[in-house]
């Protein structure tokens, strides 16, 4: 007996990132899986420091959400991210669903790995650009080098390199790690 329907393999590199199990290492840049390892304890460090920071002014000034990786950011069906730290504001809260942000949030920190630093830097960056994301944020890790690039006109303008400091304009907040 069957049950009317035919379950067919993934026909799509989309479907098949879809069907990845839950946790697994991966983000779909451009239509192409990209496995990446575990992050280093710096790296992992690093991401503590800024989300903790950062979680506990939003969630004190009642801002919007503060999320961290593994976290899918759905952008578009070509793209699949999961930027380290993520931030949305209330008013757009609303493109988190349970498997995912369905949009651009409005901040990203991406903290460099060997592994994922080309992507950050190029594709990820060209993309957050395109999606509408307000502020993106690059962390090197090694020396606590900060990139920032802020919207403005639909196009990324960098900002002052920094070290170790995160001076974001979107939330009118400054810290250190």
């Amino acid at each position: 007996m069957t049950s009317g329907y035919t379950v067919h393999p993934p026909r799509t590199i989309a479907e098949v990132f879809k069907n990845l199990p839950e946790g697994t290492p991966a983000q779909l840049i451009e239509n192409n899986i990209v496995m990446e390892p575990s992050p280093t304890y710096y790296h992992q460090s690093i991401l503590m420091e800024i989300s903790s920071q950062l979680h506990k002014y939003v969630k004190k000034h009642q801002l919007g959400e503060v999320l961290t990786a593994p976290m899918d950011v759905f952008l578009g069906k070509k793209n699949v991210f999961q930027p380290d730290i993520l931030f949305i504001i209330n008013e757009r809260l609303s493109i988190i669903h349970e498997d995912g942000l369905h949009g651009a949030p409005d901040l990203v920190i991406e903290i460099l790995s060997p592994a994922t630093a080309k992507y950050d830097l190029e594709e990820k960056k060209d993309i957050y650009e395109r999606f509408g994301v307000k502020e993106y944020w690059i962390v090197e890790p090694g020396i606590h080098s900060v990139q920032g690039f802020s919207l403005i006109n639909d196009h990324f303008e960098q900002m002052k390199t920094k070290i170790g400091e995160i001076n974001s304009h979107l939330l009118n907040f400054s810290f250190n790690f």
